[in-house]
């Protein structure tokens, strides 16, 4: 048995909990539906064969609404998930809890596995890291120590800002007219010196995709010239049918190397968890240069949550109502936004984003802080459907209250 899968008795002691067991539902091993539909949505299993069930989700979304509600200012600031880890992750935890307490936990290699399995390649062309800022770091050091770094800006600051902190020189490019990257511009800027080279599709903060026929010509010839970093932290959220990752490059033996967390869709930020997808010499590389190790309680709901599919199917279609509510919104108050495949929504509020920041915290929800040289636009993470409706109901007040304020000290 996986050190992942709740042994039979545990399950049976939750089932039991819930009222199941009573009336033989679990006589055969199966669920009984009329039993089920007697009892109720919430008696019903919240995870069953390790998938989250409508009725698990439903539950969930109620308990988490109500503990952010609990927390304070709604959290919409640093593009968190809303519902936080899967149930199924939760239960793993639970039953691998005893891991926690050693070192060498199986929980870290059999993470790396499922991993693997995940994405269609082989473990030796995975590493499991302490969140995917780790990487961009190790990075830096690995390829980066003795030349120069390329990247798009606004982006991600995680490498770029680390390069700086160590001397390097950061060609940073600024975006296109669309907010995406300008690969013409990076190419024109890669110059001899550069040694790695930094792309985020979709971009953070802006949320928008690079035209990806274009973006793989650009990754795999700036790959034949210094290393490449491509970070697909919120590769899970797209929908744009035109978009694929650059996975199929790192089994093409590319100097390509894929960054993806369990902090977006999975919803385990706090348990810092990241993903490296690279050629087995390019993993063996940055492992040398790793200074620290996974948590045992991440590996352990990761693997859970990146077998769980039907918990990621719900958060993104919980998040593309979000954030169509929000563009909607947008749309109606004249606003100009990027078209954001991710979990965030970025537009122009034509006033700093101090004002627009004080002045949402005081209707109860924290949004993000300024990205220069877009410093009067706003990034607002999607938080549940329910959160971006009253977000949307105070949206109109909150930017004329800000410009009618930023206008009086002006005056």
């Amino acid at each position: 048995m996986s050190p992942l899968t709740p042994s039979p008795l545990s399950r049976r002691q939750w089932l039991k909990s819930s009222g199941l067991v009573a009336g033989g539902a679990l006589a055969t091993g199966t669920l009984d539906p009329a039993r089920l539909a007697a009892l109720g949505a919430d008696a019903a299993p919240h995870v069953l064969d390790g998938q989250t069930t409508a009725a698990g989700f439903a539950a969930h979304e109620r308990m988490m609404a109500a503990l952010r509600r609990a927390d304070g200012p709604i959290r919409l600031a640093s593009n968190e998930n809303p519902y936080g880890m899967a149930p199924s992750a939760r239960q793993a935890i639970e039953a691998g809890w005893k891991q926690h307490a050693w070192y060498g936990a199986p929980s870290l290699p059999n993470l790396r596995k499922v991993y693997a399995q995940s994405v269609g390649v082989p473990e030796d062309h995975v590493l499991v890291l302490a969140g995917s800022s780790e990487l961009l770091s190790i990075a830096v050091i690995a390829y980066g120590l003795k030349g120069e770094v390329l990247t798009a800006w606004p982006t991600f600051e995680g490498l770029p800002r680390y390069a700086e902190s160590m001397g390097l020189r950061v060609h940073k490019v600024p975006l296109d007219a669309n907010l995406a990257h300008d690969l013409e511009a990076m190419d024109k800027r890669l110059v001899q010196a550069v040694d790695l080279v930094f792309v985020c599709n979709p971009n953070n903060p802006t949320g928008t995709l690079t035209d990806n026929r274009r973006l793989r010509q650009f990754v795999s010839s700036a790959a034949r010239r210094a290393m490449v970093i491509v970070d697909e932290a919120y590769h899970d959220f797209v929908d744009d049918p035109d978009y694929s990752s650059c996975i199929d490059m790192v089994k093409a033996g590319e100097n390509v190397i894929i960054s993806r967390t369990a902090s977006k869709i999975h919803g385990l930020a706090g348990l810092r968890t990241g993903f490296v997808i690279a050629r087995p010499d390019i993993i063996a590389r940055l492992s040398a240069a790793s200074t620290s190790a996974p948590g045992v309680l991440g590996a352990l709901g990761a693997a859970a949550s990146i077998q769980d599919t039907a918990y990621q199917t719900m958060c993104k279609q919980r998040n593309a109502e979000g954030r169509a509510i929000m563009r909607t919104a947008l749309q109606q108050l004249g606003r100009r936004m990027t078209n954001s495949q991710t979990n965030f929504v970025f537009f122009h509020a034509g006033m700093p984003v101090e004002k627009v920041q004080a002045a949402m915290l005081a209707k109860g929800f924290m949004v993000g802080r300024a990205f220069p040289p877009y410093n009067d636009w706003v990034r607002v993470s999607v938080g549940t459907p329910e959160e971006m409706k009253q977000v949307a109901a105070v949206l109109p007040g909150v930017l004329a209250g800000a410009a009618k304020s930023m206008g009086s000290s002006e005056g």
